[in-house]
């Protein structure tokens, strides 16, 4: 279910000094774009804007000046990573597919890890297409199997139905290195093999 976000239309200057005297006044600047329609300047209560990220929000049901469903597509923050500065909402129909990024859970103990490898997250997220109403909040891969040496893909993890890859599945997301040293067996164990 979306999130319930209510929202005032910004009249007057925009730009850099009218947002910044509006985030003084506890409120986010945000632009709702998309279907063609004209772009609407919105404000958002910095509650709002807190709960959205709490909550990982990734759609909103816009009430107030304007009555939408719409898709958070971007939250820029300021240069410390703190405040959001600004948020960029689309208009969605629940029922049209979307692009958007996801993250990624990695779920396990490697063996590789166990072995002595260093865990390599290359990738922390992933581009999908799926139906508005069923964005999911991250997709989990497990690397419990993961030995010394061995990568996963994109294309390994396990989507959720309606749910399609965007992001290359070449894409390596994680990786455990092999420690110095490490080529294979050692001339113990093939001994032992033998």
């Amino acid at each position: 279910m979306a999130e319930v976000v209510q929202v005032e239309r910004r009249e007057g200057t925009m730009g850099t000094s009218a947002s910044r005297r509006l985030r003084k006044t506890g409120q986010v600047p945000a632009v709702l774009y998309g279907h063609k329609q004209g772009n609407e300047h919105l404000t958002l209560t910095q509650k709002s804007v807190d709960s959205i990220i709490r909550h990982h929000s990734k759609i909103v049901e816009l009430q107030g000046a304007v009555n939408e469903t719409a898709l958070v597509s971007d939250l820029q923050f300021d240069p410390l990573g703190i405040d959001v500065l600004h948020i960029d909402l689309q208009r969605v129909d629940l029922n049209e597919r979307v692009t958007v990024t996801v993250s990624i859970q990695f779920k396990g103990e490697p063996a590789g890890a166990k072995q002595g490898g260093i865990v390599i997250e290359s990738g922390h997220e992933v581009e999908v297409e799926c139906p508005a109403v069923a964005i999911p909040e991250a997709i989990v891969l497990q690397v419990t199997a993961v030995a010394a040496g061995e990568n996963r893909t994109a294309g390994d993890l396990v989507l959720p139905e309606n749910v399609s890859l965007v992001t290359s599945p070449e894409t390596v997301v994680y990786h455990i290195e092999k420690p110095k040293g490490m080529r294979g067996k050692t001339a113990g164990e093939e001994e032992a093999a033998e």
